[in-house]
């Protein structure tokens, strides 16, 4: 069942013919503004959940698999929560929940850069008040419940640049991933990942936390096979783009983490990069951000009581 917080916007049910639509297999995105409730039948297109007109929307498959055609890549996921260019501001969607679905591919939660286009993101980092607009851009409050990810190579969720308070509870992450199962981008804050399972062969660590903060990060389970857990640091130039937000203020506790390496367990790694990168001076000449100091950052994070099993 769909539930949501009471100080977040609500839309109403779905028609009976956007039930029909979403069940009919398609390459072209279904764009969701209302809340559909669909007992396990299948979706066999993409959905897109965009813009102010899709807030409070919501998706319960009921168990059921979303299953867009072709290969989910960054720019074409299978489920996207996206903020959309509206004049000289953004239209973004708030309080958008997804629940008891199995999603083949991958999520992607984005505000300035949706659908791959780098060029506002690239020119809001060159301002002293980036933070606060590419926040004020994105999606709000968006709430992922009991989601299977099946990953087929790109990362299975990704919570794009200035995304606030996105919640992923009781949800697993199975497949592969070339890269991270879950990555928090620069200038995102406020999410609770809360009693979710990790058992996905990933190329690198399980959560990247990318000049991210305020997070927090509790009671999961991780089968790491010789990888890393989770690694807080900031990207500092990558594609031109300063980042200014440090990986700071997360809370890391009471995780449990299978199969660790045996020399290097790195099960929480605080400040994993601090500047060792090839791009770190592509966004050089700013006096702010990762344009200026291409440290990782790295304060007040808490991490306790996370445990390496066996």
């Amino acid at each position: 069942m769909l539930v949501q917080s009471p100080d977040l916007p609500v839309a109403p049910p779905c028609s009976a013919e956007a039930v029909r639509q979403l069940a009919t297999p398609s390459d072209q995105p279904f764009r969701l503004t209302c809340r559909a409730v669909l007992n396990g039948t299948e979706v066999r297109r993409p959905v897109l959940i965009e813009g102010a007109e899709a807030s409070g929307a919501g998706l319960d498959c009921g168990g059921g698999r979303i299953v867009a055609p072709g290969e989910a890549t960054t720019t074409r996921p299978t489920v996207a929560i996206w903020s959309r260019r509206d004049g000289a501001g953004w239209s973004r969607p708030v309080g958008v929940v997804v629940s008891d679905c199995v999603v083949v591919g991958n999520i992607r939660i984005w505000g300035m850069g949706a659908g791959g286009s780098m060029r506002d993101l690239l020119a809001s980092s060159r301002t002293a008040d980036h933070t606060t607009a590419a926040q004020s851009a994105a999606p709000l409050a968006t709430t992922l419940d009991r989601i299977r990810f099946e990953g087929g190579g790109t990362i299975p969720l990704y919570v794009g640049p200035g995304v606030t308070r996105t919640t992923v509870i009781r949800s697993r992450f199975r497949g592969r991933s070339t890269s991270v199962a879950l990555y928090l981008d620069a200038e995102s804050a406020g999410a609770v990942i809360r009693d979710n399972d990790f058992d996905i062969r990933t190329g690198r660590e399980q959560i990247a936390v990318d000049g991210s903060g305020a997070n927090r990060i509790e009671n999961n389970r991780f089968v790491l096979n010789g990888r890393g857990g989770i690694f807080l640091y900031r990207n500092c130039g990558e594609d031109g783009v300063i980042r200014h937000q440090t990986p700071s203020y997360n809370q890391i506790t009471d995780n449990l983490f299978y199969r660790a390496g045996w020399l290097r367990p790195r099960l929480v790694v605080v400040g994993s990069r601090e500047g060792r990168r090839p791009y770190c001076d592509d966004d050089a000449g700013w006096p702010f951000g990762s344009s200026l100091d291409d440290g990782d950052g790295a304060t007040g994070n808490r991490v306790s009581g996370n445990r390496a099993v066996g």
